[in-house]
């Protein structure tokens, strides 16, 4: 299994053109379904005369989550060639939604799916794609005056904080870079009162 992946970090849109129908792609960075479903909301409110709205994101690391929308577009002209081109580019927790203005001509199912694909590809030539470390998470229970150590081995060793919450202790969740896993668990467990254990 791979310590990296690879995503995109920031939106953009990007805008093709065929024979008066117009396919809008916008790409962006996203962590759940819901953040997905936000997405295509908001888009659906700002493109209300659109006639569709295709979509496809893939998530997580395991490859089995993702889902694709033709969106009344002939079955497998949209959502499908949208997928082709987030994989060829090998990212994940990426969602791409293109929004289709009819232009009067048919294009035929060749040409959807050059379109589609198109769009998707431009939309991406203007997102960086970063790699990221695969993280472990885990929930750290620890005194307050604790913080300032763990605080420092989560910023030696590049963990993400996910969550916080103080009650009469400290809960602190994070994901640990799955590379350096082994090291951060070892100093946390050096510590003695942080009482340590992954999130299933």
């Amino acid at each position: 299994m791979a310590d990296n992946y690879q995503t995109i970090e920031k939106s953009a849109f990007a805008e093709f053109k065929d024979r008066g129908s117009k396919f809008i792609a916008f790409a962006f960075p996203m962590q759940t379904a819901d953040d997905f479903k936000l997405q295509l909301q908001q888009l659906k409110k700002e493109h209300p005369k659109a006639v569709h709205h295709c979509f496809a994101y893939r998530l997580g690391l395991d490859g089995n989550n993702f889902r694709v929308s033709d969106d009344g577009e002939p079955s497998g002209s949209a959502g499908r060639p949208i997928l082709g081109q987030i994989d060829s580019k090998l990212l994940t927790n990426t969602g791409i939604i293109v929004v289709r203005y009819f232009g009067g001509t048919l294009l035929g199912v060749p040409g959807l799916i050059n379109a589609y694909k198109t769009a998707t590809v431009m939309a991406l030539q203007l997102v960086p794609i970063v790699e990221k470390a695969i993280e472990i998470v885990y929930e750290l229970q620890f005194d307050y005056t604790r913080m300032n150590e763990v605080m420092m081995i989560c910023k030696q060793f590049g963990c993400t904080v996910i969550g916080q919450e103080q009650q009469l202790f400290c809960l602190l969740k994070i994901g640990i870079p799955k590379a350096r896993l082994e090291e951060v668990l070892f100093k946390l467990h050096d510590l003695h009162t942080v009482d340590v254990k992954p999130v299933k």
